[in-house]
């Protein structure tokens, strides 16, 4: 029986619990499952981190899009918007402020 790419995820993050790119991926593997409780769970807690995980913003944001939450995908760019300016990531910022204009402001 192979090893899947969540399980190895798993053991890496088993010897390295606080890796955020490591949980990052872990949420996005469980996100390919259908498991979004897991996955937008995964996200938030790297959003809460002391040194927030800007991706973390975006990945949620596009996820929650998918689940039809267009008001919880707009509170989570905002915020993610607002963390990737503080963290000089110009870039980041740019690309949920791309997506943020793209949902509009009509309700959900």
């Amino acid at each position: 029986m192979s090893e899947t790419r969540r399980s190895r995820i798993e053991d890496l993050l088993a010897l390295e619990p606080t890796d955020q790119f490591l949980r990052y991926s872990l949420a996005m593997e469980l996100e390919k499952e259908g498991d979004h409780d897991r996955s937008l769970a995964g996200l938030s807690q790297l959003q809460r981190d002391s040194a927030p995980y800007v991706p973390a913003f975006f990945m949620a944001a596009q996820q929650l899009t998918k689940l039809s939450r267009i008001t919880d995908a707009r509170e989570t760019l905002r915020r993610g918007i607002e963390e990737a300016r503080q963290q000089n990531n110009s870039h980041a910022a740019g690309e949920m402020s791309e997506f943020l204009a793209s949902l509009g402001s009509a309700g959900e």
